[in-house]
């Protein structure tokens, strides 16, 4: 069972501190290198090493790039998403839909002080964080197995999407400069992290402390909860407004993932544990 998270005003400790110099460089443009297999890996790596520092990415981080190892687990999960193709019926069949309702009704009863805390912060009902959290990790039973590290970097060195996880790696890189992760802290196959798998660079951006310990801890329920309520209000979350497909909410859901399935999936689980 999932420890009780501790009661506390979340503090955006975070934004100030870890948002800037994100995405800054010295003007130079990204070099164009990419690679389809393990070949290259390790000099392509040398060059975005240089790109990182100029961005503003510190010995740490530089210490945990040279270490990164090309993922090929995650390589063989990129290519291989096949959940997302499925009808929404039968993937919500897949997802364990009626268990996630029915576990986090119990969730929510049994700590409804501070999902009301977060809704009165962030505007975002408890059911929409509780049904990510299920989705993501079945409540934190299963945060990954993968280096959030050396997946996020392989997947920036492969030619399919450099573009969209560069950032991320240079967010995963500061996250290790700021000892909110190490070289060896494990998640997603795609790195994402924590109990509702941040994404590096969002985590970087958007993660606040959730339980007032003076640190952000993806892998902490306080922090991950609070910080996924920021993320979903940061854009553009209407606190009072629906969420369902066609309400203006449902747009902030689609900014979490871009599956179809899974948005209309969050949506519905969302309204029946926040129903009860």
């Amino acid at each position: 069972m999932q420890a009780k998270p501790t009661i506390a005003a979340p503090r955006l400790a975070a934004l100030g501190l870890w948002t800037a110099t994100l995405l800054v460089g010295t003007g130079a443009a990204w070099a164009a290198g990419c690679g389809d297999n393990a070949q290259g890996f390790e000099a392509w790596k040398r060059d975005f090493a240089r790109q990182a520092a100029d961005a503003g990415v510190g010995q740490r981080g530089i210490e945990a790039l040279r270490a990164a190892t090309y993922a090929r687990s995650t390589i063989a999960a990129d290519r291989n998403q096949k959940s997302f193709r499925y009808s929404f019926d039968k993937f919500m069949e897949i997802r364990g839909a009626s268990v996630i309702v029915a576990q986090g009704r119990k969730r929510l009863a049994r700590n409804a002080a501070f999902y009301e805390s977060l809704e009165r912060h962030y505007g975002v009902p408890a059911g929409v964080l509780i049904a990510i959290h299920g989705m993501e990790t079945g409540f934190g039973h299963f945060m990954g197995d993968s280096s959030v590290v050396s997946a996020i970097v392989t997947l920036t060195y492969d030619c399919r999407r450099s573009d969209f996880f560069r950032p991320h790696a240079i967010g995963a890189l500061k996250l290790v400069d700021r000892g909110a992760i190490t070289p060896e802290t494990r998640g997603a196959r795609h790195g994402e992290l924590g109990h509702t798998q941040f994404l590096p660079g969002n985590a970087l951006r958007y993660g606040v402390d959730g339980d007032g310990d003076g640190r952000v801890d993806f892998y902490d329920l306080a922090d991950a909860m609070a910080s996924t309520a920021n993320y979903l209000r940061a854009k553009g979350w209407q606190p009072g407004k629906g969420y369902q497909e066609g309400e203006p909410n449902f747009a902030v859901i689609q900014e979490w993932n871009a599956a179809g399935v899974y948005q209309k999936a969050i949506a519905i689980m969302a309204a029946q544990i926040d129903q009860g």
